[in-house]
């Protein structure tokens, strides 16, 4: 069947992020949109939701879908993490394959990766991605990409490979160049001030959920999920001059939630305070953010509890 808009002189498309967890995914669509649509972490399986985010160019529109990381779950919150990658893949025009420029060899997560990728006839894009460290050092640099780039190759049918630094953001001018050829030709999916399918709560619950994280280090690894039970702003309350955010952070143990909590309260209002910031800026309003923390037992195996938190759990394959 034709195109009905052949001729248009517009592209757009569905790229989808892929690659084990904590390998920059999110960090790089935060620094290709300069703008934080997706929350960062230094521990693994930090994003729950597939969440697209909008790229305009010139006579184009990539949309990217930042996904959980594909890994081997543990329980059911990690089923529901691995499926919703898995679905999004079908949706893509392309799949941009990220990897670290320090991989030397192929571990058990990239294993379950690659097996899904290569049953599936979306294009592949070999994205590396953390290069900075590696041409740091001195010597080899250059030998060391080449080298990561044929580990894939010998496993994958690639139609390229893109060097990339998230942290400094180098390498995505040439990220997206490698990227529009394989956007079909049609009109933009979205409006062009729109950057996310998400409402600006749904952002607000993440910065708070990222915060806990970051300052609960190892103590509360990923037991943490916000949800945001009132939510005013004066955008719909012309009358207010505050939005006004409650939210409440559940963890699955009573030591978890006095560690969340801190001595007098200390590590919330910290958790708050930089929560506030971050939303603020976001949505240009003056914030006040009312924070609780209650235990919810073992949330992360209850499919119940999963469907109210906004975490489906899809049918497994």
């Amino acid at each position: 069947m034709s195109n009905p808009f052949a001729g248009i002189g517009f592209n757009a498309g569905n790229v989808v992020l892929a690659g084990r967890p904590n390998v920059g995914k999110s960090s790089l669509i935060n620094k290709l949109l300069d703008y934080k649509v997706s929350i960062v972490s230094e521990k693994p399986q930090t994003t729950r939701n597939v969440i697209r985010c909008v790229y305009n160019g010139d006579g184009f529109q990539i949309v990217f879908a930042d996904t959980p990381g594909i890994h081997l779950p543990k329980h059911k919150l990690g089923r529901a993490l691995v499926d919703a990658a898995l679905e999004s893949l079908e949706e893509a025009d392309l799949v941009c394959y990220v990897v670290e420029a320090e991989d030397r060899t192929i571990g058990p997560e990239d294993e379950e990766i690659i097996a899904v990728l290569r049953t599936v006839r979306t294009p592949l894009l070999l994205v590396v991605n953390k290069c900075d460290v590696v041409l740091e050092r001195k010597g080899g640099g250059e030998a060391a990409l080449a080298a990561v780039r044929s580990l894939y190759e010998a496993r994958l049918p690639l139609r390229g490979a893109v060097f990339v630094s998230a942290r400094m953001g180098k390498g995505l001018d040439a990220l997206v160049g490698a990227i529009r050829p394989h956007l079909p030709e049609g009109p933009p999916f979205y409006d062009d001030d729109i950057l996310v399918d998400r409402p600006e709560k749904f952002i607000a619950a993440e910065i708070i959920r990222e915060k806990a994280l970051l300052l609960t280090h190892r103590e509360v690894p990923h037991s943490v999920a916000v949800e945001i039970e009132e939510y005013k702003s004066p955008d719909e309350y012309p009358e207010r001059d505050v939005l006004f955010i409650r939210a409440t952070l559940y963890v699955e143990r009573e030591g978890q939630k006095r560690i969340v909590i801190g001595d007098a309260g200390a590590r919330l209002k910290e958790i708050g305070r930089r929560a506030r910031m971050d939303i603020e800026t976001l949505a240009g309003h003056k914030v006040y953010l009312d924070l609780w923390v209650k235990v919810r037992k073992d949330w992360r195996q209850s499919d119940a509890d999963l469907r109210m938190l906004g975490i489906e759990e899809r049918g497994r394959r």
